[in-house]
């Protein structure tokens, strides 16, 4: 008790720093789980984020070079692709070749099979024509019989029947022999004025085609063009007054319009607007009435050249700008603007010829069309119009009179108007100058050819270079030279009376007799 007495402060004490101690220990030892743990968990957060970048990558990279391998498959196949383009390629000149040597084929059995038809027919024609005159012999035979038994009525209506035929025959002989002098020298001294004129004023003519497309930089410029929800390319609509295609088709936008003016300042509106950038609808607004201004200015432009151009000094201003709005204008594909000047010039040319005013023949050639500059705002055909314009703005009767009888729509009693009608037949005429729809070509030949076939004795018919020549065949048995003589004016009476068509067509009947005989 007396050590436990002495020495219990230090036993005490000694047990306080066991205890002590044993707590510490604990306290530090949770501590260092507890950061273990932490440190275990950040490990393997970042092997999972490592894993996950490895993942990724690896999947990039497989992906990569699933694309390169793609790209090296399409280039072998088009590459494979190429030599069997070509071989298609070869093989359709080829099928071509085939296709046209066998409609050759085709068109020779065709003739062949018209010439056997041919020449059946004649041989049934000479064989009509042996009987003809088997029976005529026959007759002449029996009326000598019957000449010592006629009376005097009898032997004179029997003369005059036969007179009757001799004149007849002697009236086509006449017919030809007249004709033939009236030809040698109208038609001389006509091909002479013409000739001399169109010698003098020898132009070029190429066919006109107005394309309203416009190129594009880039097909992104076509969203931009059409705007958000359209809002672009209906605001350039209605500005306009025209359509705009904006399709598939790569690099290009197409303005579609009736009238060609319009079509043309949306044109240029559209390009400014390409070159500017700034698409929309106030600034749309703003390009088209610039467009529309410098579109008035060129076709003013354009008017005081023409007018230059053909000598006509002293128009009005508004038919200034009538005749510059016919360069947007094509009749058969012919440019009207360029088809006016040429029959100026033609007209004053014509006119010098047979000591007209020239100066006023080139003034009636350049107005005569003025009409299809404003047939669309006033009624009536652009002969009517152009007369109109013409009295409404101070120009002399024989301009009138010219724009409005060109068409021989009424008689033309002015030389002028006469003069223009000749000056237009030619440049309409001109080989290359207008281009007709292949119905209409079409149906122009059948009339013709129907015409000349509606005669008797007729055996074909043929309307040949373009219709300016119908040949006819008439079978030699029934028609005399006389005779075809006489059915060649008939015909050609007929095709002016029915039909219409610029410049003449000539008609020319062939008669012949052909002997045939065969040495065995």
């Amino acid at each position: 008790m007396h050590w436990l007495r002495d020495g219990g402060p230090v036993f005490l004490g000694i047990l306080f720093g066991i205890f002590a101690g044993g707590v510490v220990f604990e306290v530090l030892t949770r501590l260092l789980l507890r950061a273990g743990h932490r440190d275990s968990a950040k490990l393997l957060e970042d092997a999972r984020r490592e894993a996950d970048d490895v993942r990724r990558q690896a999947e990039l990279d497989a992906k990569e070079d699933r694309l390169q391998r793609r790209d090296e498959l399409d280039r072998e196949i088009e590459e494979a692709r190429k030599p069997l383009r070509e071989q298609e390629r070869r093989l359709d000149r080829r099928a071509d070749q085939l296709d046209e040597q066998l409609e050759s084929l085709l068109f020779r059995e065709r003739e062949l099979d018209g010439k056997t038809q041919d020449l059946s027919a004649r041989e049934l024609a000479l064989a009509d024509r042996n009987r003809q005159l088997d029976d005529i012999l026959a007759r002449q035979r029996e009326t000598l019989h019957r000449i010592s038994s006629l009376s005097r009525d009898d032997a004179r209506a029997l003369l005059l029947t036969g007179l009757q035929e001799e004149l007849g025959h002697e009236l086509g002989g006449l017919i030809l022999k007249h004709d033939q002098m009236l030809k040698s020298t109208c038609e001389q001294k006509a091909r002479e004025v013409l000739a001399t004129a169109i010698q003098r004023y020898a132009a070029g003519h190429t066919a006109e085609t107005t394309t309203s497309t416009i190129d594009i930089p880039s097909d992104d410029m076509k969203g931009r063009i059409i705007g958000r929800e359209g809002r672009n390319i209906r605001a350039f609509e209605k500005a306009t007054g025209v359509d705009l295609i904006v399709d598939d088709t790569p690099g290009i936008v197409i303005v579609s319009g009736f009238d060609n003016i319009r079509r043309e300042t949306a044109k240029l509106a559209l390009e400014k607007l390409i070159q500017d950038g700034r698409i929309h609808p106030t600034r749309i607004e703003e390009i088209v009435e610039e467009a529309q201004l410098e579109m008035t200015a060129h076709v003013r432009r354009l008017g005081e050249q023409a007018a230059q151009e053909a000598d006509v000094p002293g128009l009005h201003e508004k038919l200034i700008e009538y005749l510059g709005s016919l360069k947007f204008r094509t009749s058969y594909s012919q440019n009207v603007l360029r088809h006016s000047i040429e029959v100026a010039f033609l007209t004053g040319l014509l006119a010098e010829e047979i000591g007209l005013d020239g100066k006023l023949g080139r003034r009636c050639g350049l107005l005569h069309d003025i009409g299809k500059a404003a047939d669309h705002e006033m009624d009536g055909g652009h002969p009517a119009v152009g007369a109109e314009l013409a009295r409404r703005h101070g120009e002399s009767p024989e301009v009138i009179h010219a724009a409005l009888g060109h068409h021989d729509d009424l008689r033309a009693d002015r030389p002028y108007t006469i003069l223009v009608a000749a000056a237009d037949a030619v440049s309409a005429s001109r080989p290359g100058a207008r281009r007709e729809s292949l119905e209409k070509y079409v149906r122009r030949l059948e009339e013709l050819e129907a015409i000349a076939q509606g005669f008797p004795g007729v055996e074909q018919a043929f309307a040949v270079q373009a219709g300016r020549e119908v040949r006819v065949i008439v079978d030699s048995a029934r028609l005399t030279d006389e005779a075809a003589a006489k059915l060649s004016r008939d015909v050609a009476a007929a095709i002016s009376a029915e039909t219409t068509f610029p410049g003449e067509v000539k008609v020319v009947v062939l008669r012949e007799t052909r002997s045939v005989e065969y040495a065995r």
